[in-house]
């Protein structure tokens, strides 16, 4: 499946598609079982033109599966409030930093959508090699650099009086990217999320690169009103002229 909006923005990656199945793709990045990864370098390798799949067991790390709706941080060495914050010290992991302290950790953390699919898999794949008519594609990702991020956000309000259809929220890479998109548009206001704002997956991509995660029909819908939008006129051209 080939998107309009890609080139009309000069997409320097692939858009992938997120795709939930039961079925295991052939040929297709997975990390060992118990291994630790990262799931943004499996999103930056399918955005290379490449296919990477995940399951509980391979899922790279807790906080991935929770990112890709594979399970929760139930079982979290030490406890996730300590690790998002101050630590805990006693021979586990260091913490982050990334809360003030472990009350405000625990509490931000129950505003987190976690869930768990009903599937087996969470595959990763270029757009262009996947097929909405065989294949449950939940979410299309679009590693973008801020002038394509800013007609990324212009494209999905065009359609719509409310002007508040793109978030930025806090979290990991991986929830920006899956979770937070997927359990948003379940609530029924589907949304696109700016992502991979988390400094710990920032060494993932490239330093101009943010993503731009949506529900499939909101990309349908950013697909089907691109020709006739903003840019094909002058203003996006300016900018569009000086995206290499």
């Amino acid at each position: 499946m080939e998107s309009i909006i890609a080139k009309e923005i000069k997409l320097r990656f692939e858009p992938v598609a997120i795709i939930f199945t039961n079925d295991k793709p052939a040929d297709a990045l997975e990390f060992k079982p118990g291994k630790r990864g990262c799931a943004i370098t499996m999103l930056t390798q399918a955005a290379k033109g490449k296919k990477a799949v995940f399951s509980r067991a391979t899922k790279g790390c807790i906080g991935g599966g929770t990112g890709l709706g594979l399970g929760t941080y139930n079982d979290f060495p030490g406890g996730i409030e300590y690790f998002l914050s101050t630590g805990r010290g006693e021979g586990f992991r260091e913490g982050e930093h990334y809360k003030k302290n472990p009350e405000v950790a625990r509490e931000a953390f129950k505003t987190l959508p976690v869930t768990d699919i009903p599937f087996e898999f969470v595959v990763f794949k270029p757009l262009k090699d996947a097929d909405p008519a065989k294949e449950n594609i939940e979410l299309v990702v679009f590693y973008a650099t801020p002038d394509q991020l800013s007609a990324l956000t212009v494209l999905a309000n065009y359609r719509h009086p409310s002007n508040d259809n793109v978030a930025v929220l806090f979290g990991a890479g991986c929830h920006s990217v899956c979770l937070l998109p997927y359990m948003i548009a379940k609530k029924g206001k589907p949304k696109a999320v700016i992502g991979i704002l988390d400094v710990s997956a920032r060494p993932e991509v490239d330093p101009d690169i943010l993503s731009f995660s949506m529900p499939f029909g909101m990309f349908k819908d950013m697909e089907e009103d691109a020709p006739g939008s903003f840019l094909h006129y002058k203003a996006w051209k300016k900018v569009k002229d000086r995206i290499k």
